[in-house]
């Protein structure tokens, strides 16, 4: 194919042809094709789409705006690489590398996606992934870490959050494009691969060694951090996360008297959608939850609580940190904005825009960033993030050994009864009941400083006006 030998009408027409038989609005292909791309991939939410859709067919026309001008340029520029590159090159693999190119210019999160790079994103949303357990973007030509995954190779091995991937084994990322430098981190489960990383505050990168394995990404985790306060971890938002932190919550209070729950956000890159709205709906009795607006009329939808709070209003603390994106920000500024949960921690990643898969030809799709959504106020998220209502950040905390020698009034000669019983034996019974009780919040403190903060934010609450949740009959 010579497209220089064409007319520019011809290429005009044949380029509008092209583009009417593909679908410029089309919903996913199945329920699970509303993930965040999570894996070893980009970090995004795709769009539910909604029950009505307006989608092209072969009879569509398309308003004349291709530039012929441009068009000219673009076919002697493909004319010239297909015959004089230094290596014969396929006809459709330059168009479809023109795709690529076209797609990759626009946003961070737009991209093509060939027909292995679709089934991966199918497969993403199953929450059991091949790779490392790593949420990336592209930045600057290097890979950004945006969070690792919960129990995966790449959170064991102290990867972090803002981390910057520079090179992969003994290739460099520099070059690559974000599908290629994630095919790279996959491989066999137990076959090893080396990733060259450079952290904020460190002169040097470092070299770090890990084993491939099947991630299997579990949604929810729940637990009590200290009698009366749950602790509620949400590591992803996959298809059945809502249903997933209702039963959670269910079976906290079946335990125990619930009088706080700290929901942690921590690392959460997002996923899909309608999950966000739905955990964001177990805590709101009413109102708007989030709202998306693009060009498109399909891309402007609304989501709104439909069931009451179902914990009554229990306190509650949400900590986020700057690997907390998309779904996540979209549940965080929900809760803040209808005053229903503090905030704490540190400024999220700041994702604020919603992509949608629009199919093509041939087994290929593109995904298309068409909407940004915005919290209940009408703040947007895109680049700025969630701001904490509670600044609190991430921090190593040593206790300071006591004093052996400070001197205390029981400890004096001839010192008075307090008139509560035997002085010594209270006190020592004391000195023993509070170091028992008060040995997991110390522990808590050196080993998560904000979930430390969190627990003692929740008991301020409650010693000020005491509220706890009782499980319905």
């Amino acid at each position: 194919m010579n497209l220089s030998n064409l007319s520019p009408v011809t290429v005009a027409i044949a380029l509008a042809a092209a583009l009417t038989t593909s679908s410029l609005y089309a919903e996913p292909q199945a329920e699970g094709l509303t993930p965040n791309e999570s894996i070893e991939h980009q970090d995004t939410d795709l769009l539910e789409a909604p029950s009505e859709r307006t989608k092209s067919s072969g009879n569509t026309e398309l308003s004349p705006r291709l530039p012929l001008n441009e068009l000219r340029v673009f076919a002697e520029a493909f004319n010239r690489i297909s015959e004089a590159y230094v290596e014969e090159i396929d006809d459709r693999t330059l168009l479809e590398n023109a795709i690529k190119g076209m797609l990759s210019q626009l946003d961070p999160h737009s991209a093509y996606l060939d027909r292995e790079t679709f089934s991966d994103l199918q497969e993403n949303t199953t929450g059991n992934y091949g790779g490392l357990g790593l949420e990336v973007s592209m930045e600057g030509g290097f890979l950004r870490v945006v969070s690792p995954m919960d129990d995966t190779p790449a959170e064991r091995a102290g990867i972090q959050a803002g981390d910057l991937i520079i090179q992969l084994g003994d290739s460099p990322v520099k070059g690559l494009s974000l599908n290629d430098s994630i095919e790279s981190m996959r491989g066999e489960p137990g076959s090893e691969v080396k990733l060259t990383v450079l952290r904020d505050g460190e002169s040097k990168p470092q070299e770090i060694v890990l084993t491939r394995e099947v991630i299997k990404i579990a949604s929810v985790r729940h637990r009590f951090v200290e009698e009366g306060y749950g602790y509620l971890r949400i590591a992803q938002f996959q298809s059945g996360t809502g249903a997933e932190v209702d039963k959670a919550i269910k079976k906290l209070a079946a335990e125990r008297n619930l009088t706080g729950l700290i929901m942690d956000l921590r690392n959460n890159p997002g996923g899909v959608l309608q999950s966000a709205v739905e955990v964001s709906d177990l805590f709101i009795d009413e109102g708007l939850i989030v709202y998306t607006t693009g060009r498109l009329a399909n891309a402007d939808l609304r989501f709104s609580a439909t069931t009451p709070d179902s914990t009554k209003g229990l306190p509650m603390v949400v900590l986020v940190n700057e690997g907390s994106a998309s779904a996540s920000e979209i549940v965080a500024g929900a809760l803040q904005d209808h005053g229903r949960a503090v905030i704490m921690g540190v400024n999220t990643f700041g994702k604020g825009s919603v992509q949608t898969v629009l199919p093509l030809n041939n087994d290929k799709a593109i995904k298309l960033t068409t909407a940004l959504y915005f919290t209940p106020n009408g703040r947007s998220i895109q680049a700025e993030g969630i701001v904490p209502d509670i600044y609190v950040a991430r921090s190593k905390v040593t206790k300071i050994k006591r004093n052996p020698f400070r001197v205390k009034e029981k400890d004096l000669p001839n010192h008075l009864a307090n008139g509560n019983g035997d002085a010594e034996t209270e006190s020592s019974s004391d000195s023993a009941s509070t170091t028992d009780s008060k040995t997991d919040t110390i522990d808590l403190a050196t080993t998560d400083y904000q979930l430390n903060e969190a627990l003692n934010l929740l008991k301020g609450i409650n010693i000020l006006g005491l509220k706890s949740y009782q499980p319905q009959g």
